[in-house]
């Protein structure tokens, strides 16, 4: 014998209908009258005009600087090559791999993470050493062929070693006009001065024109306009500068003040930890300051990027 079907118990929320009348109450009726002092109730203000504050149509967009647009040159990939340094194009590397973690560190700090929001003027980024002959113009080349690599960004290579400039024979690149003429004569606009090659995202500032008062210069009122004229509303530019030693000459510290990042390249059994810490003092709070570790021979952890690509660098 079946039993009967019970019908389905109403929920919750259904029984407690049947017990208060929940749809008079969402209606305004069935609910006790409110008894309140009239002390209690406040005179409404007389009603004033609305005053409508003037909005513009559209709000102004933060100044685009003007594009780089000079003849494209073609970068010597032979002298790359034989100097060592990683070739645009070339094949997977250990070197191309550990520059493929660095500017991995550069960017998300650029960039922001969830925790914390992107660096100021990160974007602008100084590769000092203490020493001359520790590495520093190899790794800024090496750290800018790696960041064209990107599909984004524009990369903008400034050498500032004024009394060595190396960048441009490295790259077997010529240009009159560089960054000290930009800095010297505000007549001269920098953006004329920047050399485009033939990677469409890697540029290249000459030092430009020697003279004895480089520090001056770069802590002048010029040298903000400069940076100015090169990344304002320009999100995907990163300006890579290649300083003098700081132990042997000032422009380095001073161009730490206009910097958001500063990668601080130490040679590995060569630079002293005395040396180190001067530097680092010289750079000042400024920015945010990494350490590059150059030369090194040994991973404790046994890393070895290439050989999985069949080539170790």
């Amino acid at each position: 014998m079946n039993k009967p079907v019970q019908p389905p118990r109403n929920s919750l929320l259904e029984r407690a209908a049947e017990v208060y009348d929940f749809g008079s109450a969402l209606r305004g009726t069935n609910l006790p009258p409110l008894d309140i002092p009239a002390a209690a109730i406040p005179s409404a203000p007389a009603p004033q005009p609305t005053v409508h504050p003037s909005v513009p149509d559209s709000v102004p967009p933060v100044a685009r600087t003007r594009d780089w647009t000079g003849t494209p040159q073609t970068l010597d990939r032979a002298a790359m090559a034989e100097a060592g340094y990683m070739v645009p194009g070339g094949p997977v590397s250990g070197v191309s791999e550990e520059f493929r973690i660095i500017k991995r560190e550069l960017l998300a700090t650029i960039r922001g993470t969830k925790q914390q929001g992107p660096l100021p003027h990160g974007n602008v980024i100084l590769i000092a050493s203490a020493h001359s002959g520790d590495g520093k113009t190899y790794c800024a080349i090496n750290l800018a062929v790696s960041l064209a690599a990107e599909t984004d960004l524009e990369i903008l290579l400034v050498d500032a070693d004024f009394g060595k400039p190396s960048i441009m024979q490295a790259l077997g690149l010529s240009g009159t006009l560089g960054f000290m003429d930009a800095l010297v004569d505000p007549s001269v606009a920098v953006e004329d001065c920047v050399v485009a090659t033939d990677i469409p995202s890697l540029f290249v500032l000459p030092s430009g024109t020697t003279t004895n008062r480089d520090a001056e210069y770069l802590a002048s009122a010029r040298m903000e306009q400069i940076l100015s004229a090169l990344v304002d509303g320009r999100p995907n530019r990163v300006v890579l500068f290649d300083s003098p030693p700081l132990l042997a000459a000032t422009p380095a510290a001073v161009l730490a003040a206009h910097v958001g990042q500063t990668v601080l390249v130490v040679r590995a059994d060569r630079t002293s930890e005395a040396a180190l810490r001067d530097a680092a003092d010289l750079l000042g709070d400024g920015s945010a300051i990494r350490l590059l570790l150059n030369g090194v021979k040994f991973s404790a952890s046994g890393r070895r990027f290439g050989t999985y690509y069949g080539k170790e660098g």
